[in-house]
């Protein structure tokens, strides 16, 4: 027999009526004390938008990472209503942030656009997404860059492991409940810098700005 990790948190969440015990909470990384189990309720908006292309569909090279230019993007939320969309490439988790004065799907899209534009052409192949409808008009978005958008199965931010982990180091510099709002996009330039001057274990300790310059040369 087999028990799932699913089996042991929820033993553990109805033994304390649903809340871990002090001592328990101790051992936790992120000290949350509720949980909510995979496959629990979505967030309101998402699943809702139009002609989307699944993950499913996406180029197997995106799928093992031997060809740079597919990335990860996702919109990174601070206090008061702020944001920032946040990039990463999939083939040397090279980070992109991008300052963003709304939500809205015509300005994430809009700034997220003019970025991407900005790239070489052989780092301009596919971009994958969560379901959230600042992605609206990625229709849009594609015929601005010529970049098709994946979109990831409901419910599962593991599709985009590479974002969600940057979005994991940008809360040493953005903690939950930042208002993101102050900060110009200079300064994101300088915090994505620091990022991809980091060393990382899943690329032998090279930098993300290493493995992409081999790349381009």
């Amino acid at each position: 027999m087999h028990v799932s990790h699913e089996t042991i948190y929820r033993s553990l969440f109805v033994q304390t009526r649903g809340v871990l015990k002090k001592e328990l909470m101790a051992h936790l990384r992120t000290a949350r004390q509720m949980r909510q189990a995979k496959g629990g309720t979505a967030k309101n908006g998402l699943g809702q938008l139009v002609d989307m292309v699944s993950i499913r569909e996406r180029p197997a090279e995106a799928e093992d990472r031997a060809v740079p230019g597919h990335w990860e993007g996702d919109l990174l939320s601070g206090a008061n209503n702020t944001h920032m969309v946040t990039l990463a490439e999939r083939h040397s988790r090279f980070a992109m942030l991008i300052k963003v004065p709304s939500k809205d799907t015509a300005t994430v899209v809009g700034a997220l656009s003019k970025h991407v534009r900005k790239l070489p052409q052989e780092l301009r192949r596919s971009l994958t997404w969560d379901r959230g409808k600042e992605m609206a008009n990625h229709k849009s978005f594609t015929v601005a860059t010529n970049v098709q958008v994946y979109f990831c199965d409901p419910r599962s931010p593991w599709q985009r492991g590479s974002n969600e982990n940057t979005n994991g180091l940008l809360r040493q510099y953005f903690p939950k409940g930042t208002d993101l709002s102050g900060y110009c996009q200079a300064y994101l330039n300088r915090i994505a810098l620091r990022l991809n001057q980091r060393p990382r274990k899943t690329l032998g300790f090279e930098t993300p700005a290493d493995r992409l310059r081999v790349v381009l040369h």
